[in-house]
């Protein structure tokens, strides 16, 4: 039975891992290089990770104990927005699963932990960005994610915690 839990501060570095999976790559295309993961507009997703009171994260962890995802969560400014930037107060998300543990129901465990631990702090709302050809838009819909403003292929979305 795979679990969901908040993140360990000596698994922050699993972060990195998970941040490169998440960056969509449609079928049959190039991944990316990993040196995508220094370039400023990447990087500001983990860069100096814990250092706001609104950066959250939580991991999926397998039956066998291995990390298998993360979900995470932070405040942007104006002046460096995140891809799915909405306003100041409200954290944007983004998330990963490994390969071979997807569609079983990890990505909804992880977004429904991180919701909790957002609306305990009384956080209103949560955005995040996705790819409209990424399947992971239908489970965002589903969870009640609502599109608020598109920008080329990508989706902003925004979920309502209140």
């Amino acid at each position: 039975m795979n679990t969901t839990r908040k993140i360990a501060s000596e698994e922050i570095s699993f972060l990195r891992e998970m941040l490169y999976e998440s960056l969509f790559v449609p079928e049959g295309a190039e991944p990316f290089d990993k040196s995508i993961l220094e370039q400023p507009q990447i990087a500001r997703y983990i860069q100096g990770w814990g250092n706001s009171p609104n950066d959250v994260a939580c991991v999926a962890v397998s039956a066998e104990g291995n990390l298998i995802g993360a979900i995470w969560g932070r405040t942007f400014t104006k002046e460096a927005p995140g891809y799915g930037f909405v306003d100041e107060q409200t954290p944007e998300i983004g998330m990963a699963v490994k390969e071979g543990y997807r569609s079983q129901g990890i990505g909804t465990q992880l977004i429904s932990e991180i919701t909790q631990v957002y609306q305990d702090m009384g956080v209103e709302a949560l955005s995040l960005s996705v790819n409209k050809q990424n399947k992971a838009k239908y489970l965002y819909e589903i969870l009640g994610f609502e599109t608020v403003r598109e920008n080329g292929d990508t989706l902003v979305m925004k979920k309502e915690l209140i």
